[in-house]
């Protein structure tokens, strides 16, 4: 099976889940996109409303904020697959429960195994937690983890955590895009050169 078809299957598991609550809900599961593999995975924490009504990911406000912050650091959206650790909607936008995370934990581990990222960038703290805890690495307050680099082993290969904090955060507090502008600066440093329209993504 090639890795676009189970990609696929992936895809329709997740608009079809009936796991949790939430299904009863949502107008839209979002499974996420990007291209598989990918060097980068962004993992933000739950869709909201504009999300929730098309089915994709980070297409809001948080995600106009997301596309402007690659620009900055020379990447484009079409390079990187975009998810979130819950696939539906919480009502009003509210925190996603432990249960509502657990119900969808086979589905992020399935995008993981398929998309092999090289670096993982967890987009607020119930992101950050979901991604350390589940390698034993306990997390302190994602004010204190924000743009730290972070070794893990995951799905055979190692791989590079960088939390951030999520884009949603410097709407309501503006203050806080410039300690997001920085930590992508850090995600550049990650990667390195070899990545972009010049250098490629092999």
């Amino acid at each position: 099976m090639t890795a676009e078809n189970r990609r696929t299957m992936i895809d329709e598991d997740v608009r079809t889940c009936t796991c949790c609550p939430l299904a009863a809900t949502r107008t839209y599961a979002v499974p996420g996109e990007g291209p598989v593999p990918a060097r980068i995975l962004f993992i933000g924490e739950a869709p909201g409303r504009t999300e929730d009504a098309q089915g994709r990911p980070f297409v809001g406000r948080a995600g106009k904020i997301l596309d402007d912050l690659l620009a900055g650091i020379g990447v484009s959206r079409d390079e990187v697959f975009i998810t979130n650790i819950v696939k539906c909607r919480p009502p009003n936008n509210r925190d996603p429960t432990p249960a509502e995370i657990e119900a969808c934990r086979p589905y992020l581990e399935q995008q993981i195994a398929l998309i092999r990222p090289e670096v993982i960038v967890p987009l607020g703290r119930f992101a950050m937690r979901w991604v350390l805890e589940s390698h034993g690495v306990k997390p302190g307050p994602i004010s204190a983890m924000h743009g730290t680099v972070v070794r893990i082993r995951w799905s055979g290969g190692k791989r590079t955590v960088v939390p951030v904090y999520h884009p949603a955060a410097t709407i309501y507090r503006p203050v806080m895009r410039e300690a997001l502008a920085a930590d992508f600066g850090t995600i550049r440093e990650v990667i390195g050169d070899g990545f972009g329209p010049d250098g490629g993504t092999t």
